[in-house]
């Protein structure tokens, strides 16, 4: 039967549009809205819904789809305007309408059906209403006091971001959705802008808090405000004014539950969750609770069945438009490291901000633009940007494609075998640019496990150079990188599938780190080198770099993340040293730089050489972004060709954000602010991103380690499946007759020719 009684708290889109939806769903059915705010109070003008969005509502209630389509303004085009130039990308689809009105039409369709709509009036709490009603909707926003007083339950996190806008309208209609940016002497600002009526448009006025400040926002009211608004965008404005309605400056707090639901009550919209006004998802993620709510509610036998149905079904889309959402707001709190590239690829760059829109989708939408921001980046005729060539000192990586550094644990006495040689030489063979190889250890000492390989024998040495070789003849023009390292503090443990970062059993061997800390409890205590090792060390490293380059490698990276040796003298939480080597970050960055130096001495100066580095420790007190930048700089300043830009790993308490691409930010923000080249790596797993990265100006090379296992010609099959057969991609000959995807059998059956009614 389901809830009978139910009480909605807040009168938004998400509460009325649950109300109606349940009432509609049920007429017996007694629900009250609850709105502090009369009828026609509103913050902000107009509303976005997406295609998705309004098919949903359509098939749950086609009377508010035909009133919402009676309403709506549609549009195809973004216009991005920059250094005073425009830059119009067309192809999208939008709808908006007023957020008034939307809320008219949800007020009429509740009246309709019965629902008890009460304007002026405060809910009582949540909890006394949950005490003679069988359902409670808590729809009452980013300052829900229903999650406050549910905290414990609820579990909230709430983040304030840093930038500071402000909720306006003009009385005209733009005729696309306007991205324009002004560089005041206070810095950065901009104007986002839509139409929502024919005469009607919403422009939100964004900026750093700092440049808030320096403009001199925060003593002015918001009238003067307004005005002031109004003069800085008066080109976009054509000169007209701007007016507010209950606007106030003020700075997106992004809200995240551990928990939805508390006995019979339940959160939806901006209670719950909140995305970024800049993909324009606040309003549709409420409605699209309020129809999973109502479909869960009619579907599952028992109230908690449903709300727990109800969050299931949720909780994964909504963090996949969070993650978007961050990202989008992320890019417009960082665009100053944006200002300097080209406008057309400026535009690119911000169409593509929250990876929600990408190369392939936005090629699809608007070939000629696309096109366009191709050939000012400077791909090849008819070559995806992945497939663009970069010239590294002497080297020419043929494409932008790296096979990451994947440890194997599978040598023997540090010696790799005939299983390096067919994992490297099948992905050698698979089309990547650069292959490199797991961290090779430049002692025994320095291994991580009794599996990894080394580059502290002849033997090994001569081992190496077996597998460059078989690349450099067996494909030609892919290029082999070594990626040297010792373990510091993470070494003596279990192979990976054994138990990773677990002390050995047996057979341990004596550690050296930094400072005196394990790992992790119950890992063993490294030795914290004197100042006397530290010159065995460098030669260690030294030494292997020699053999590196007698066996053929053609780049070198110098590992310096992941907790291991050097990264633990860069990260102030497991270098605790108070000598010249500790201390600062300029003593932390000291040893890496002194082994850095004497590897660079004696790799061949024609040959580019590249630091892995972890650009946060994921944890309160170790490494950050700011921190990863001024690294990234210094191994610049000492000769580095690129830098790696890779995360964590450094303690064992971190708390990682993972998500789609997620460490690609880091290496954004370093080739961005230092114009150093960088690698990314981080759950980049298809090739729709790798283009889109790489065409924005995100990286310059995009490392893929997992895509590499499940699929040892990845690129090859990228180019496949994008038509391109140019010279960024080489199949080998005896695969050529695979570089068309295999026929299958057909799946479809042929539809009838003619179909009668009986």
């Amino acid at each position: 039967m389901g809830p009978l009684r139910v009480a909605v708290i807040g009168g938004g889109p998400g509460g009325l549009y649950a109300a109606a939806l349940l009432k509609r769903l049920d007429p017996r059915r007694d629900i009250t809205v609850w709105e502090r705010n009369a009828p026609d109070d509103t913050f902000g003008f107009g509303v976005v819904l997406s295609d998705e969005t309004l098919g949903g509502i359509e098939d749950a209630d086609p009377v508010v789809h035909a009133a919402l389509q009676a309403e709506f303004v549609r549009w195809d085009d973004i216009d991005v305007v920059h250094r005073g130039t425009r830059h119009t990308s067309g192809g999208h689809g939008f709808a908006a309408l007023g957020r008034r009105r939307l809320l008219e039409i949800l007020h009429e369709r509740c009246r309709q059906l019965g629902v008890n709509l009460r304007f002026r009036s405060e809910a009582p709490s949540a909890a006394d209403l949950a005490r003679d009603h069988d359902l409670v909707v808590a729809a009452d926003g980013v300052h829900s006091a229903t999650r406050e007083a549910h905290a414990d339950t609820f579990r909230p996190r709430v983040e304030e971001h840093r930038c500071r806008y402000i909720w306006l309208a003009a009385d005209f209609a733009f005729d696309a959705f306007r991205f324009e940016i002004a560089e005041t002497e206070h810095g950065v600002m901009q104007l986002h802008g839509y139409p929502y009526t024919g005469g009607d448009s919403t422009a939100i006025v964004e900026m750093r808090e700092e440049v808030w400040r320096a403009a001199g926002f925060d003593e002015l009211d918001v009238s003067e405000s307004v005005e002031r608004c109004a003069k800085i965008f008066t080109e976009a404005l054509g000169g007209r004014g701007l007016r507010s309605n209950n606007s106030a400056w003020t700075a997106f707090r992004t809200v995240v539950n551990e928990k939805w639901s508390h006995g019979n009550v339940v959160l939806v919209g901006d209670a719950a969750h909140t995305a970024h006004f800049s993909i324009g998802s606040g309003t549709k993620l409420a409605v699209e609770d309020a129809l999973a709510l109502a479909a869960c509610l009619q579907e599952q036998p028992t109230t908690a069945e449903a709300l727990a149905a109800y969050e299931a079904e949720r909780r994964p889309v909504v963090a996949s438009t969070q993650r978007a959402a961050r990202a989008s707001l992320e890019w417009f709190e960082n665009i100053g490291l944006y200002l300097d590239q080209p406008a057309r690829q400026f535009a690119f760059n911000l169409l593509t901000r929250s990876r929600r829109v990408t190369h392939d989708n936005l090629r699809l939408r608007d070939p000629r633009f696309t096109e366009a921001v191709e050939r000012d980046f400077g791909c090849p005729p008819g070559a995806p940007p992945m497939f663009t060539p970069l010239r590294l000192r002497d080297l020419t990586l043929r494409n932008r494609v790296v096979v990451s550094p994947m440890d194997m644990y599978s040598a023997q006495a540090g010696v790799p075998g005939d299983f390096h040689l067919v994992h490297l030489g099948a992905r050698a063979l698979g089309g990547a640019g650069l292959v490199m190889t797991e961290m090779v250890c430049v002692s025994s000492e320095g291994r991580i496990t009794p599996g990894c390989t080394g580059l502290y024998t002849p033997e090994q040495a001569t081992a190496w150079r077996r597998i460059t070789e078989f690349a450099h003849t067996q494909a030609p023009g892919t290029a082999v990188g070594v990626q040297l390292g010792h373990s510091g503090r993470k070494g003596s443990t279990k192979l990976m599938w054994d138990g990773i970062d677990e002390p050995l059993p047996d057979g341990n061997w004596p550690l050296v780190a930094a400072s005196p800390l394990p790992y992790k409890p119950g890992s063993q205590t490294p030795h914290e080198l004197a100042t006397g090792e530290l010159a065995d060390v460098r030669e260690q490293f030294t030494s292997a770099a020699l053999r590196a380059a007698d066996a053929g490698f053609d780049l070198l990276e110098l590992h310096c993340a992941h907790g291991y040796l050097l990264s633990g003298f860069l990260s102030p939480l497991s270098n605790h040293r108070t000598d010249a080597y500790g201390g600062s970050l300029t003593n932390r960055l000291r040893f890496p730089l002194e082994v850095f130096d004497a590897v660079r001495d004696v790799w061949p100066g024609d040959r580019p050489m590249t630091v892995r580095i972890s650009a946060t420790d994921w944890a309160e007190g170790g490494t950050d972004a700011h921190d990863a930048v001024e690294i990234a700089r210094a191994f610049a300043a000492h000769g580095a060709d690129a830098i790696d830009v890779s995360t964590g790993q450094v303690v064992a308490d971190e708390k990682p954000a993972y998500g789609r691409s997620y460490q690609v930010p880091f290496a954004d923000r370093i080739r961005n602010e230092t114009g150093i080249p960088v690698i990314s790596v981080g759950a980049i797993s298809s090739w729709d991103d790798v283009n889109s990265l790489i065409l924005a100006g995100r990286t310059d090379l995009c490392a893929l380690a997992r895509p590499h296992l499940y699929d040892p010609h990845w690129t090859l099959h990228a180019a496949a499946e994008q038509g391109y057969a140019g010279p960024g991609v080489a199949w080998p000959k005896p695969y050529e007759a695979g570089s068309r995807p295999p026929q299958t059998g057909r799946s479809d059956a042929p539809k009838p020719r003619l179909t009668l009614g009986g």
